[in-house]
């Protein structure tokens, strides 16, 4: 099963004596609770389409969003595959997966039945605000909930914002520019 509360504390070890850390989607909120855990082991912290949707609580996009979430994991298909293209269709990924799904997909859609709710999560940030790391939100601009998420996350933490169309939540598939995009903040952060 997917924690986030299970997860980053293993993902905050990993980080050993230190390292960038770059999360989506899900792993973008391990990525914040992770970083939190060991700033000091945080070399530069990038997160695109977060759905750390508690931050923006009160957004009627977000909540919207949110509830709709929670419909699908309380009432949505229990077939994994359906599951997970109700779940793409959600957060508007740019993903049409071949039916059947091949093994790894299988399982992962089989783990998404079953992960905990990512809006549930508490993201320090203070701790993270805090923190001398720099720090780096990217979006896809194709759903307000998690426009509302990047915007709270770039003002509350002093970040770097990107907004990168093309690809909805799966942002990195723009290949080039995200890539470019990471790879200057990456060398601004060790030059810094």
């Amino acid at each position: 099963r997917v924690d986030f509360d299970v997860d980053a504390p293993l993902v905050a070890e990993l980080l050993g004596d230190g390292a960038h850390l770059v999360g989506h989607s899900y792993g973008g909120v391990i990525s914040l609770l992770a970083a939190a855990r060991r700033p000091e082991a945080v070399w530069s912290l990038t997160v695109v389409e977060p759905p750390a949707f508690g931050v923006a609580r009160g957004n009627p996009d977000v909540d919207d969003f949110v509830d709709h979430g929670q419909e699908h994991w309380r009432s949505g298909p229990r077939d994994p595959e359906a599951f997970l293209r109700g779940f793409l269709r959600l957060v508007g990924a740019a993903l049409d997966p071949p039916s059947p799904l091949p093994p790894r997909l299988q399982r992962g859609a089989e783990m998404l039945l079953v992960e905990r709710g990512p809006w549930e999560a508490e993201i320090p940030l203070d701790e993270l605000a805090g923190a001398s790391f720099p720090k780096l939100v990217v979006s896809g601009a194709h759903d307000p909930a998690f426009d509302a998420v990047c915007d709270v996350l770039e003002q509350r933490l002093s970040a770097e914002r990107a907004v990168i169309p093309g690809a909805g939540h799966s942002v990195q598939r723009t290949g080039a520019p995200f890539n470019e995009r990471l790879e200057a903040f990456l060398l601004s952060a060790e030059s810094g």
